[in-house]
């Protein structure tokens, strides 16, 4: 097959006016995503702050607060903003196969503005919810909006803007560059266009930068030096592989059978009373805070940063209290994304694990532990492995992440056989999608 010449490279490239257009409407594009994902991050910290000194006041306040706000989401995204429910991520996924109707009613900039607001609401009630998809919606809609705005209306550069917002997101939500490349390629892509290659790099980059100015050079959960021996290592890759593959995949294949109204009970609830179920599990959500403590509440940040820096701030049985509260918070259909809180969930399964081998280092199963369970999670192995070492800035413990993910990527796959967000994605296309064109299918 002949290799085909690339118009971003050469004299070509250089002196096409309207490639250096569509260059300044994504770098430009870049640093709007970039300020809007530090927007949304203060005030997801500050609205979850709110909430906090409320429950430290008295625990009792969550069983008014939190069936209260998440009643109040369903009943307002089931006012025409049915396209903010969710992480986000299916929603970008499923707007590259879309036509163009179809992913404005998912992607506008007034789906994008709402999903960021009710993202916050949702962490003011104390939902166990995270911002990091949300940002990649927010992200492709801001970049689909500006292609459009600026001239950029064919389906084809419409899926190049989506993949460099959605990129960019990622990058900025969690300050992980690299993270925002390799998640492209892998989920919301799932194969990487050459041509596009150079462009999508230099806008994670850009939106990198301005996060890096703005917010300084820092790690999300900080610097953690660990080193695990070799005649530990396997075992331990095998554990934290296989266990947290399993729960990760059992964690999304409940969510899929919970959106496929399964049981029968739970899907008839949901098509006749969306509030009252949101309400229920908002109330099942503030009774999990007040049996076992606030870390049920909330992406799970500050918990699994101090199980990742070696001084616990939970008991033993937070992993498996946090699955439970990440999936009544997905169930009830209000808008927040999975990552945070899968990455708390593995941090706490973690030190579990970490428990059956005492002489081992228990920060490097609590990491181990973290990329297991979202790699079960989601099934991109790549991805968790590099955003777990970028958050850490750990390179010591590349060779047993590695190990790890791929591990966990078989094991999820034997509980969930499609990836949670392509099945997601599946579901918001409609019945008969027109084929993918080669171009397209190579973004």
């Amino acid at each position: 097959m002949p290799m085909q010449h690339d118009p971003e490279t050469g004299l070509d490239g250089l002196l096409s006016a309207q490639l250096w257009k569509r260059r300044a409407v994504l770098w430009g594009g870049a640093v709007l995503v970039a300020l809007a994902a530090i927007a949304f991050a203060k005030a997801s910290d500050s609205a979850f702050g709110l909430f906090h000194r409320a429950v430290a006041a008295s625990p009792w306040w969550s069983l008014a607060i939190t069936p209260a706000m998440f009643a109040l989401l369903a009943w307002v995204t089931s006012r025409g903003l049915q396209a903010t429910r969710g992480s986000g991520i299916p929603q970008v996924i499923a707007g590259l196969r879309m036509n163009a109707e179809e992913r404005q009613r998912h992607l506008s900039m007034k789906v994008a503005a709402a999903k960021m607001a009710l993202t916050v609401a949702g962490l003011l009630g104390g939902a166990s919810i995270g911002r990091e998809g949300p940002t990649v919606h927010v992200g492709a809609g801001i970049m689909h909006a500006l292609g459009r705005r600026f001239g950029f209306h064919d389906d084809y550069q419409a899926r190049r803007f989506l993949l460099a917002g959605g990129a960019a997101g990622i990058a900025a939500a969690f300050n992980t560059p690299l993270a925002g490349v390799v998640f492209a390629i892998e989920e919301l892509g799932g194969a990487f266009e050459h041509r596009f290659s150079g462009t999508l790099l230099t806008a994670v980059i850009v939106g990198g930068v301005v996060s890096l100015a703005l917010l300084g050079n820092y790690t999300y959960f900080g610097r953690v030096n660990v080193v695990l021996p070799l005649r530990q290592a396997w075992l331990a890759v095998l554990l934290c592989g296989t266990v947290c593959g399993l729960v990760g995949g059992a964690f999304s294949r409940m969510l899929l059978a919970s959106m496929d109204g399964k049981p029968r009970w739970l899907g008839a609830l949901r098509r006749q009373h969306p509030v009252l179920l949101a309400g229920l599990c908002g109330l099942t959500l503030a009774g999990l805070g007040i049996a076992f403590g606030n870390g049920a509440f909330g992406t799970g940040y500050e918990q699994a940063r101090s199980l990742v820096q070696g001084h616990a701030l939970v008991s033993g049985e937070f992993g498996l209290v946090k699955f439970a509260a990440n999936l009544v918070s997905y169930v009830a259909g209000i808008p927040g994304g999975l990552f945070s809180p899968a990455l708390a969930v593995g941090a706490g399964l973690g030190q579990n694990l970490s428990m059956l081998m005492p002489h081992a280092p228990a920060t490097a199963f609590v990491l181990l532990g973290m990329c297991g369970y979202l790699t079960g999670v989601t099934q991109a192995p790549l991805t968790s492995a590099v955003i777990s070492m970028e958050m850490t800035d750990n390179q010591d413990m590349l060779l047993p992440i590695l190990a790890t993910v791929l591990i966990a990527r078989g094991a999820s796959a034997l509980v969930c056989r499609v990836p949670v967000y392509k099945a997601l994605a599946q579901r918001l296309l409609p019945a008969n999608p027109a084929k993918p064109t080669p171009v397209e299918s190579a973004t």
